[in-house]
């Protein structure tokens, strides 16, 4: 995603907002690094929209204090997923 990087960082955290949306997700879905979100939706958006930059702070806290759930999520699912002992 091209062009002014302060419109960039409102369409970040307007998208990350709507959806609850992680910074790694956000960045796959936009095309961008995780650090160029990160660094849009907590700089950039500050100096810009100080109203919006909290509303995403607080899905960047919940996300934050959500992720070791995700992680246990994931690592159960992988071991579910694949058979523990194969057969020739």
């Amino acid at each position: 995603m091209k062009g002014n990087p302060e419109e960039r960082a409102a369409a970040l955290a307007e998208y990350m907002i709507r959806t609850g949306k992680t910074v790694r997700a956000t960045a796959d879905v936009f095309g961008v690094s995780k650090s160029t979100v990160h660094k849009d939706v907590t700089v950039r958006l500050r100096r810009v929209d100080v109203g919006l930059w909290r509303q995403v702070s607080e899905v960047l806290h919940k996300n934050k204090a959500e992720r070791h759930l995700r992680g246990g999520e994931a690592t159960r699912h992988k071991y579910h997923s694949t058979p523990t002992n194969p057969k020739p």
